[in-house]
Parts: structure tokens; C-alpha cells; sequence
């Protein structure tokens, strides 16, 4: 009889001792597929030490890159506005919820129950002892046994059953729950990574669309400058014609730059308004009022620098990265709870309370009641789904270690030719400007020379043609140069010190969408 009552602690120390088992594969990061540095910081060399840049880069947050205040603003108001990242953050809080959903699992569920039941019977038949479904005959020597002798053909009967316990609680003996969770886990990580490259990729958005703006509103500055001054020297050929001292061709000639100015005047207009609209929308808010005043394409301080000597192994920062790596952990456990099915499953019921049929002695001592039913589950033959199982996580792994791989690479290749960008793009635009400054005083050689009478108006005509579109490539490749810049901080994951990026998103509630639980609070599990 001693023995029987510790019987369950047995059981629960075997299973306790054995609960270190695990058939996870040790994980070890795969080797960097990709070259130790950057091919593009060859170009004119790199004057910093790797760590001198690591060092410099991690101090980098958005603020501290993005310097223009109007710009500042734009971004902050979309952290708080882009419904894109509020998506991306809800995923992040529905991956938490399941992570603790899976993890539930490996604690058992004790529920508190009660029971009443009332009744009748013809005489001279059984009885229900309760819920369970055991009977007593009257007379009999069963749990309960309840005879009313009234000499009816009825026998009223009533019965009570309050009491706690747990049903089907595994213990994870072999580590299958735990991997399991481990995977969840791990995946809750890989979404918390993927909002913070939401986060970054919105930030560059912004900035590029912001950057698109200034083109714009500087491209309809320089047309309506090319307007007024072919206007004008329209107006001047105009009266040499009628004075006779310039031909028909010359003021035809004179008018068709006009003409082109008014069309791409109505046609940069449109696209100003078009790029501010897509702006809004990233930003998810109209634009204010009372933003400060932003600086021009041209001002200084709109961006600042990135370091240059960049190691590669600093990819492993950028979240996008992080987030597979998270995902390739996560089919590594997935692996151990495939072993785990080979072995056999133990699950727990257990109970205890009272039962009785007065409630004025239901909590007797005599009336105490408890069960305790371990069950083993050996698989023996499964017609090769456990295998097939296993097999498919080992797949799942090893698809999940190329798209890491893919991933570093394509990584690697976008900073590579950001950095390779960023070098020409300063050859090339201080190339356009004394193109820019060349074609100016060829527009005005040749309009001194056809208003001298020494050459008629093509000069000018094509001088003036070739000055228009110098100064477009001109803002076009400012423009590109900037954007680079963007694109090259994104790729460097946006800046490598996490505690300066400000994760103001917040999780909004469905009805007001209104903050309510602070981003980096979801950054930390819950446990």
C-alpha cells in the first residue's frame, strides 16, 4: 500500500531526470559566403581601420544621419503613422502570443471542477455513483452505495462532486516540447528583426521620397528661370524683327525653347504634386504646417557621412540578416522534436476532491477522493510518417541555410555597389557642373554674338538647349548622389546602434488605432 501512494513521485522524478534529454542539433553559424571586404571601398582607398569604422558606424542612428530637420520630422511622424509598419508590429506582437501559446505547453493545466447531479430511478434498479459512469446496486459493496427503501416505485437520488485536477499533461521527456518552443521562439525573434528592417526601409522611403520632392521643386525653380530668360530673349528677337535686323527663322527659332519651358513647366508641376502625394502616404499623415524649414538639394548638412573601410562580417548586424539566421535556428529545433517523435510520449491525468451525496458532509475526510493515471505512448509503426517528418526538417534546414547565405549575398552586393556609387557619384557630378558652368557662357557668348549680327540664332537656340539639360542631369545626379547615401545607409542596416534607432511605433489598438504597447517592449520575450 506504501508503495502505491508514492508511486506518482516516482514516476515524477523518472521524468524529471530524464527531462534533460534534448535532440536538438548543435547550431553553428554557417561560414560568411562572401569576401572579408567590400570591393567597392578599393576605389581611392579607405583610410580608416575596420575598427576605427566599426567605431564610427555604431554610433550612426537615423537622427544622427538624417540632419535635416524638416526631414527629421517627416520620418518621426512616419514611425508613428505608416500603416506598413503597423502591420509589420502587429506581426510581431501575434508572433509573441503564439510563442507563449506553444510555450503553455510544457506546464500542465490544472482546472477546478464541480459537479452536481439529481434524479430518480424505478426501485430495485442501480444507481449512479457520479459522473465517472460507476454504478451500485443497492446492497451492494461499491464506492457508493445509496438505497432508499420508501416503498415507492421511485428512488430519488442526488450527487455532488467538487475537485482540481489536470488532464493529458505530456512531460517532455525527450525535449519535444522544448524544441517546439524553441522554435516559436526563435521565430518571434525573426519577426521582431523584419519590423526593425520595416522600420529601416520605411526611414529610407521617406528620405528618397523627401529627396524626390527637393529634385522636383528645384528642377520647376530651374525651368521657370529657363522660362523667364527665353522668354526674354524672345521678346528682344521679336523686336529685331520688326526693327529688320533679324530674319522670320531667328524668331521661330527664338520661340521654340519658350514653348519647351512652358511644357515641362505644367509637366514638373504635376510631378512635384504626385511625389508630395506619395509622401503623405508614406508618412501615413498629412504633412504639418509647422514643420521647420528644410534645407535645399544643395545644402549642406541635408546628410551626413557614412565611415568608409567597412568589414563585411558587419552584415551580421543588418537586421534582414538577422531575421534568417533566426529563422535558420528555428529549423535546427524544429529537427530535435522530428527525433523526439521516435521515442515514447508520457502524459499525466491526475485528480482530486470530494464526492457525496449531502453537501452538509461533502468535505468529510471519508468523502476524499484522488486518481492518478500516467499513460506511455511507444510508436512502433507509423507507416514511415515519423521518418518522413524528419526527413522534411532536415530539408527545411537546409533550405533555410541557403536563403541565409542568399541573403549575406545579396546584402553584401547592395553595400558593395553603394560604396562603388558613392565614390563616382563625386566625380561625376563635379564633372556636370563645369559642364553646367561651360554651357552657361556658351548661352551667353552666343547671344552676344547673334545680337552683334555676327551669327544668327541657332548658336544660341542649341546653347540654350544644351544649358537646360546640363542643369537637369545636374539636379538629377545631386538627387542619385543623396539617394545613394540612403540606400547605402539601408544596406548597412541603418545605422548599428539599435539603442539610438527610436522604435516609437507602438501597437494600436483595432478600434482607435491609437498607441498602446511601446515597440521595444516586444522586442523582449515574456516570460
Amino acid at each position: 500500500m506504501t508503495q502505491m501512494r508514492h508511486a506518482p513521485t516516482l514516476v515524477l522524478c523518472a521524468a524529471a531526470l530524464l527531462a534533460g534529454c534534448s535532440f536538438v542539433p548543435d547550431y553553428t553559424r554557417p561560414d560568411l559566403p562572401v569576401a572579408p571586404n567590400y570591393p567597392g571601398t578599393a576605389y581611392k582607398g579607405a583610410h580608416q581601420t575596420p575598427e576605427q569604422a566599426l567605431a564610427s558606424a555604431e554610433a550612426i542612428g537615423w537622427r544622427d544621419f538624417f540632419t535635416d530637420p524638416r526631414l527629421q520630422g517627416l520620418i518621426d511622424i512616419a514611425i508613428r503613422n505608416n500603416r506598413d509598419l503597423r502591420v509589420a508590429v502587429l506581426n510581431v506582437a501575434a508572433a509573441q502570443a503564439q510563442y507563449r501559446v506553444q510555450r503553455s505547453e510544457l506546464f500542465p493545466t490544472i482546472g477546478l471542477n464541480a459537479a452536481g447531479e439529481f434524479g430518480s430511478l424505478p426501485a430495485n434498479l442501480s444507481l449512479p455513483s457520479g459522473p465517472s459512469g460507476i454504478t451500485s446496486s443497492p446492497g451492494s459493496s461499491g464506492p457508493i452505495t445509496q438505497v432508499i427503501n420508501t416503498g415507492s416505485q421511485q428512488i430519488p437520488f442526488q450527487f455532488y462532486s467538487p475537485g482540481i485536477g489536470f488532464t493529458s499533461y505530456e512531460l517532455d521527456v525527450f525535449g519535444r516540447l522544448r524544441s517546439l518552443t524553441s522554435e516559436m521562439f526563435e521565430q518571434y525573434l525573426g519577426s521582431a528583426e523584419t519590423a526593425r528592417s520595416a522600420q529601416i526601409s520605411l526611414v529610407a522611403e521617406v528620405a528618397s521620397g523627401y529627396l524626390a520632392v527637393l529634385a522636383d521643386q528645384a528642377v520647376l525653380k530651374i525651368t521657370r528661370d529657363t522660362l523667364a530668360n527665353t522668354t526674354d530673349s524672345y521678346n528682344l528677337t521679336n523686336e529685331m524683327f520688326k526693327r529688320g535686323t533679324t530674319t522670320l527663322l531667328s524668331l521661330r527659332q527664338s520661340e521654340t525653347p519658350v514653348d519647351t519651358a512652358r511644357a515641362n513647366l505644367a509637366q514638373f508641376t504635376r510631378q512635384l504634386a504626385q511625389d508630395e502625394h506619395a509622401l503623405i502616404l508614406l508618412i501615413g499623415a498629412a504633412i504639418p504646417a509647422d514643420l521647420p524649414r528644410g534645407k535645399g538639394l544643395n545644402g549642406q548638412g541635408l546628410l551626413s557621412g557614412l565611415p568608409a573601410g567597412l568589414p563585411s562580417d558587419l552584415l551580421f548586424r543588418r537586421p534582414d540578416i538577422m531575421a534568417a539566421e533566426h529563422d535558420l535556428i528555428a529549423a535546427n529545433a524544429n529537427i530535435g522534436a522530428a527525433r523526439a517523435a521516435f521515442f515514447p510520449s508520457v502524459s499525466l491525468t491526475g485528480s482530486g476532491g470530494f464526492v457525496g451525496s449531502k453537501l452538509s458532509s461533502l468535505f468529510n475526510r471519508s468523502n476524499l477522493t484522488w486518481s492518478f493515471e500516467p499513460q506511455i505512448n511507444l510508436p512502433i509503426f507509423t507507416g514511415g510518417q515519423n521518418e518522413g517528418n524528419l526527413d522534411l526538417a532536415k530539408v527545411q534546414k537546409n533550405t533555410q541555410i541557403a536563403q541565409y547565405e542568399k541573403t549575406i549575398q545579396t546584402a553584401f552586393r547592395e553595400v558593395s555597389d553603394a560604396l562603388i556609387a558613392r565614390a563616382t557619384y563625386i566625380d561625376q557630378e563635379k564633372a556636370q557642373r563645369q559642364l553646367v558652368v561651360a554651357s552657361a557662357d556658351s548661352v551667353r557668348l552666343s547671344t552676344q554674338r547673334f545680337r552683334a549680327g555676327a551669327d544668327n540664332y541657332l548658336p544660341v537656340l542649341q546653347a540654350q538647349e544644351a544649358l537646360y539639360s546640363a542643369q537637369l542631369t545636374l539636379v538629377s545626379l545631386n538627387q542619385e548622389r543623396l539617394a545613394n547615401l540612403v540606400t547605402l545607409y539601408k544596406a548597412l542596416g541603418g545605422g548599428w546602434n539599435e539603442h539610438t534607432v527610436p522604435y516609437e511605433q507602438t501597437v494600436p489598438p483595432a478600434s482607435a488605432l491609437q498607441p498602446s504597447i511601446p515597440l521595444e517592449d516586444l522586442w523582449a520575450p515574456r516570460f
